[in-house]
């Protein structure tokens, strides 16, 4: 069964019209396709500041005709995001999901530290992702989605904040082979790499694009559209991804 999924990250909604119109530009072409994507994940950042109005705006920013399916990044705080957001009762734990689209489960983490850049699969995110992995039905197969990517990408900003301690996280995968790709954000770059023997990708950022150093010396491109990753799951369990900007 081959499985269509968008992937947008960092919108870092502020309440400012910048950020507003950029997601919303991405939202209008998922809702725009000629074959809509079974899911859309927005993988982290949100919000700016976490704060209960930004995820209200993420709220009406974000419905679809199809499931939008998020994690927390740094910039978020869990008890607005889950209040405004989810609609639950405002609490600091983890918010761990997971989702099944299409025979695929689509696990969404939270690598956030509150309070820190840096990420971190704690223990009790650990365990989830181990008891969801280890309950599959046989044969199925999984995705594991979070913030902050586990390897370098290669410039100072976005390695100075990457997911710490990653071992945890790839003894999981050497114990789950259903596990076809780690997905993330953070970076604010479209980039592709492996972890744990797995395809890493990171998706491009909504709100302004990674200059890389031998593109120049300020990190932050604001003048590059936004940009987003469609990944096409086959029935071999093969993982493509195509990124596109949205003019």
């Amino acid at each position: 069964m081959t499985l269509l999924l968008a992937q947008i990250s960092d919108l870092h909604l502020d309440g400012g019209e910048r950020a507003t119109r950029r997601a919303a530009r991405v939202m209008d072409h998922l809702r725009a396709l000629p074959r809509p994507v079974d899911a859309v994940l927005v993988t982290g950042d949100i919000a700016d500041h976490g704060a209960e109005t930004e995820y209200e705006e993420a709220a009406r920013l974000l419905v679809a005709p199809f499931p939008v399916l998020t994690c927390p990044g740094n910039h978020d705080a869990r008890p607005a995001y889950r209040k405004a957001l989810l609609g639950e009762p405002a609490d600091d734990g983890p918010v761990n999901r997971v989702h099944y689209i299409a025979g695929t489960a689509l696990l969404m983490c939270d690598s956030t530290v509150p309070g820190r850049d840096e990420g971190r699969l704690d223990d009790a995110t650990l365990d989830w992702i181990d008891a969801t992995l280890t309950g599959l039905p046989r044969g199925m197969r999984a995705l594991i989605a979070f913030h902050q990517p586990p390897v370098e990408v290669h410039h100072a900003l976005p390695d100075s904040a990457m997911l710490e301690q990653p071992e945890g996280l790839a003894a999981l995968l050497e114990a789950h082979p259903q596990v076809v790709a780690v997905l993330t954000g953070h970076a604010h770059t479209a980039a592709s790499s492996t972890f744990a023997g797995r395809p890493l990708v990171v998706a491009p950022a909504v709100t302004w694009t990674l200059r890389m150093p031998w593109e120049g010396d300020a990190p932050a491109d604001r003048d590059q559209p936004p940009g987003l990753a469609f990944h096409v799951l086959d029935d071999t369990g093969r993982l493509t991804t195509h990124y596109r900007v949205v003019l």
